[in-house]
């Protein structure tokens, strides 16, 4: 066992950048375990950063000075940042107490539909099916109701915390912005001056979660915007938070879709039926989703890291399991950044070579 633990210390870890990374990493999981909660508006606010940030990068290399590309840059992301907070939110939240309004209304329409049931198919539904699974749903709705009261009364702290979020990202996004180069350039100075390893890590990062994670926050903005119009156009009910709902469904490939198929047909049913008007906003529906998945797609992700559908599974039941909503939220770029580590780590087999390089071997 001795000799095995050898030879893979000599492969991988023969040197000293392998050993630092491998305890860099052990740190930052440490920290995001322990006090992920605490560091969280600086997490955001550094995401945020570098999703504006190639912006900035853009116009600086147009020739424009480095505080025009900051001001442009922070500007776009107070715009989104506001217009989402401001604009958006508070639509979708009076949607959602639409629709939990609603629920009596649709739960008794469910009942109807399933009374007929075993009339129309007595193989297959009993009465007494029928009848459990209404009492199930109606005791639900009654703890549904004490549920949503009391985290109106708990949420207080919480929209107080959402408050301070909304002055400190901003800030932070700002100074990330302003002095980056002199954040990174003080970092660099707990590192090693000769660090290879960590370059290539860098520029592999650099080049494939910035690629997947700006491509990923434009699928979402164009997929939930085509998605709000064609219901809001439709008149379906609720467009703007199925919306959003399904805008922010593509940040799990495959579950995601799978997933937010169901609300939408749900709420299409209640509202119309087994309808003409069902069917078209079925159809349209699924040429969006055919759309994006056979033609924007590939159209943002031409250069990003292409994750086997079994790493996107363990990705988000890893991180979602660890992390919660948020893990969810970035289990494929934490996935997408993995496999920049493994792809740039060194072994004593094999030199390493980084996409950058491959990509421009002179």
């Amino acid at each position: 066992m001795l000799e095995i633990f050898n030879k893979w210390y000599k492969r991988y870890l023969f040197e000293e950048e392998s050993v630092l990374l491998l305890v860099l990493l052990a740190i930052a999981l440490l920290l995001l375990m322990t006090v992920g909660d605490i560091l969280a508006p600086v997490l955001a606010a550094m995401v945020l950063a570098f999703l504006v940030q190639g912006l900035a990068g853009q116009l600086q290399r147009h020739g424009l000075p480095h505080w025009f590309g900051v001001a442009v840059s922070f500007l776009v992301f107070m715009s989104a940042f506001f217009g989402f907070t401001l604009g958006l939110l508070p639509l979708v939240w009076r949607q959602m107490l639409s629709l939990a309004g609603e629920m009596p209304r649709m739960l008794e329409q469910a009942q109807q539909f399933l009374v007929v049931l075993p009339q129309r198919y007595p193989e297959l539904f009993t009465e007494s099916q029928i009848s459990q699974v209404m009492a199930v749903a109606k005791k639900e709705m009654a703890g549904l109701g004490q549920v949503l009261v009391t985290r109106s009364l708990a949420s207080i702290p919480g929209i107080l915390t959402v408050l301070v979020y909304m002055v400190l990202i901003p800030l932070l996004v700002f100074f990330f912005l302003k002095d980056r180069e002199q954040i990174l350039a003080w970092v660099g100075g707990f590192l090693p001056a000769e660090r290879p390893l960590l370059r290539r890590i860098w520029s592999e990062m650099n080049l494939q979660f910035a690629n997947y994670a700006r491509g990923k926050v434009l699928e979402m903005i164009i997929v939930g915007a085509v998605t709000y119009f064609a219901f809001a156009w439709m008149d379906l009910n609720y467009a703007a938070l199925l919306g959003l709902a399904v805008g922010l469904s593509v940040i799990i490939p495959y579950i995601g879709a799978a997933l937010v198929t169901v609300p939408v047909v749900v709420v299409g049913f209640f509202q119309w039926g087994f309808g003409s008007e069902f069917y078209y906003m079925v159809a349209v529906y699924l040429v969006i989703q055919v759309l994006d998945g056979n033609v924007l797609v590939p159209l943002l992700f031409s250069e990003a890291v292409n994750l086997h559908p079994v790493a996107i599974v363990l990705a988000v039941l890893f991180f979602g399991g660890i992390w919660g909503l948020w893990g969810v939220f970035f289990a494929i770029p934490l996935a997408t950044l993995i496999k920049a580590i493994i792809n740039a780590w060194p072994t004593s087999a094999t030199p390493v070579v980084s996409t950058a390089e491959r990509h421009n071997p002179n």
